[in-house]
């Protein structure tokens, strides 16, 4: 069972991979056979290394998440009670899901 999107994507990709080495390799292929087999694996070596960057939704809102949490514990409390803490830990997190 996949985790996400992107892993059984990636997967899918490493499988056609596979498949392709596989043409590539094989004596009874013909030359434009191994030539399509060589641009198409080409393109999804491409788009898996496009894949393996972390950007997107949660990199951007575990970076504010992180710096509002830095900030949360860097700055003291006016009243020094536990619902100021709590108050901005909200805040942080309503802007977190906002963007």
């Amino acid at each position: 069972m996949a985790i996400s999107e992107d892993a059984s994507s990636s997967e899918a990709i490493r499988r056609k991979l596979r498949a392709l080495t596989a043409v590539l390799l094989d004596p009874a292929a013909t030359e434009p056979e191994r030539a399509n087999a060589q641009g198409l694996k080409v393109r999804l070596e491409k788009q898996l290394g496009e894949e393996a960057t972390p950007e997107g939704k949660w990199a951007g809102l575990m970076f504010r998440l992180g710096r509002g949490v830095k900030e949360m514990t860097s700055q003291p409390s006016q009243k020094g009670d536990w619902t100021d803490y709590a108050f901005r830990f909200g805040r942080i997190v309503r802007k977190g899901f906002s963007k």
